[in-house]
């Protein structure tokens, strides 16, 4: 019985950890976020004040990233009044430039020597992060991680429950 104990307890753990959410960079869930640092903003720069903060960290080579451009575009869109999404790469200003499809139609930065990306360890890009108008993170992953997509209800949820 007590083999059979152990055996279902290491069971239940593997399917508990198999279920947890998988990031690919540090987590900051639920503390103050780092100061947003960027190199040179490719729009204007955003007036954040009193709004939700969506990050997300990308490349013009990245193909989840390009896929993720037309959500990021409906996010800002939807929730234009208590959100904004800023577009960080750590790509130069003329590589960004270039991309024209799908159009990014957020905010956008640059910051070549990767600072930001580097304080949240970012180790797969695209990683999004959301930040309360408090400074609290209280979003942050891969936006197509199955079980655990930013999707509009999600942010809605997040924003709601301010």
């Amino acid at each position: 019985m007590k083999k059979l104990s152990i055996i279902f307890f290491c069971l239940f753990t593997m399917a508990t950890l198999a279920q947890e959410k998988k990031l690919w960079a540090k987590s900051f869930i639920n503390k103050e976020a780092p100061k947003l640092v960027v190199e040179k903003w490719l729009t204007d720069k955003p007036d954040t004040t009193g709004k939700f903060i969506l990050i997300d960290f990308w490349a013009t080579w990245c193909g989840p990233c390009k896929r993720a451009i037309p959500e990021m575009n409906a996010h800002q869109k939807e929730f234009k009044d208590k959100l904004v999404v800023i577009g960080i790469s750590d790509e130069d200003k003329a590589t960004v430039k270039k991309h024209t499809s799908p159009k990014i139609e957020y905010y956008s930065a640059i910051d070549t020597q990767k600072r930001l990306k580097n304080i949240y360890e970012v180790q797969g890009i695209p990683h999004c992060v959301i930040i309360n108008p408090e400074g609290i993170v209280v979003w942050e992953g891969w936006p197509h991680l199955e079980g655990y997509e930013l999707t509009s209800e999600v942010i809605r949820e997040l924003i709601e429950s301010k």
